[in-house]
């Protein structure tokens, strides 16, 4: 299995309950995140929330979706929320949250493994894409989350993606890209 450690971070000119509301309940994800295109309950858990189960579907940039389930083994409302997935992706998710000058800074842990076999095969040369797929998913939540909450938005982290320097992530990403639509084309029903 190939480990991933992805730190996002959000700042949101919203009171930290505003942020936390929309962050905690993940069922609502859909109505504003357009990358995520399922969330099922499938345990409700304590009352404060530790045990729930859901099930959470996303869509991608790259052609591709992934599927998990999530417990939720933490909550420090509106503080720190933490759960466990399982599936395609098994690891740990981690959501702080922090008031900052009138507004949130949201930061988000996920540290995980991909199960599915063909991401472990192409981990070698398509983690460069797999990062800017996750980059990119994360950049829109933020975005969405904060016109969902009319405020101003802040990613502390694109500045520094922007000073990194590219070339050298350009080949192994674009051999990633090359070698999913191989796979994508591969996978594609027979017309017999």
């Amino acid at each position: 299995m190939a480990e991933y450690h992805f730190v996002s971070r959000w700042r949101i000119q919203a009171p930290i309950e505003r942020v936390w509301e929309e962050i905690f309940h993940a069922e609502r994800w859909p109505s504003w995140w357009k990358y995520v295109d399922r969330v099922d309950e499938l345990e409700r858990g304590a009352a404060d929330g530790v045990g729930r189960r859901q099930h959470l579907l996303f869509r991608t940039r790259l052609p591709y979706k992934v599927g998990f389930e999530v417990r939720t083994t933490r909550v420090q409302p509106p503080l720190t929320l933490e759960a466990d997935a399982t599936g395609e992706l098994e690891g740990t998710g981690r959501w702080m949250l922090t008031p900052d000058d009138g507004g949130t800074l949201v930061r988000y842990n996920w540290d995980v493994r991909t199960t599915r076999w063909w991401m472990n095969l192409l981990a070698p040369v398509a983690r460069p894409a797999f990062r800017w797929n996750h980059d990119e998913l994360m950049r829109e939540g933020g975005e969405s989350l904060a016109r969902r909450l009319g405020a101003k938005l802040q990613l502390p982290d694109a500045e520094a993606r922007r000073q990194r320097p590219a070339r050298a992530a350009r080949w192994p990403a674009l051999a990633a890209m090359m070698a999913l639509i191989v796979l994508a084309w591969r996978r594609r029903p027979s017309r017999r």
